[in-house]
């Protein structure tokens, strides 16, 4: 259930989680994404959004992906996540919703992208920018708990990463698979599950 207690166990697992991996001076452009933990406009279930991008934009057209981008000058990495947020998806919430960050991820496509988990304490409209998303899925936590969400067997440290979320109904590679996996095995499970090694497909390195 979406409820004070799940928050306080997601606030207290990434607050234990306190050696997190953040580069500096990779030479990749600074990127943040947003983990929404909200309320399932179908019912009281807690969920996160995962956007499919418009086929309108310049880069990772068509690809699955957390709502994000890179930093404006001077931006905070929570900073970014709150406002890409309100552009892609029409939800704003302020500072307080930021509950914590999960480890750095640096792409091949030439981002380094820090993961910004939030809270949305009220039951908002989604109302997705069509310049931007073509469809938002919203992904209950249950489903990131199951034990197949990730096939192990297919994806070792040198095979591309995936999950497969039964609400999508495909397959989503990494880095927004991995970056999701660490999610729930960090926010969710408590775990200092490790992620940045986890390989990404060609197509997401252009």
């Amino acid at each position: 259930m979406h409820s004070p207690a799940l928050r306080n166990s997601i606030l207290h697992n990434l607050t234990s989680f306190s050696d997190k991996r953040i580069p500096t001076d990779t030479g990749l452009t600074r990127a943040a994404v947003a983990l929404v933990v909200s309320r399932h406009s179908n019912n009281d279930d807690p969920c996160i959004y995962l956007t499919l991008r418009s086929n309108k934009l310049r880069k990772h057209a068509g690809q699955y992906a957390l709502p994000g981008g890179k930093l404006d000058h001077e931006e905070s990495p929570q900073q970014a996540a709150l406002r890409e947020l309100a552009e892609e998806l029409g939800i704003t919430l302020n500072d307080e919703s930021v509950l914590g960050l999960l480890d750095d991820f640096q792409s091949r496509s030439g981002f380094s992208i820090t993961p910004v988990v939030l809270w949305n304490p009220s039951t908002q409209i989604l109302q997705p920018n069509p310049d931007e998303v073509a469809r938002c899925f919203e992904i209950p936590l249950e489903e990131l708990l199951d034990d197949d969400l990730a096939d192990h067997a297919n994806n070792s440290l040198q095979q591309v990463f995936s999950i497969s979320p039964k609400s999508v109904g495909t397959s989503v590679y990494s880095p927004t698979a991995a970056i999701i996996y660490q999610f729930a095995e960090v926010a969710l499970r408590g775990k200092h599950t490790r992620v940045n090694d986890y390989e990404q497909p060609e197509f997401a390195w252009r």
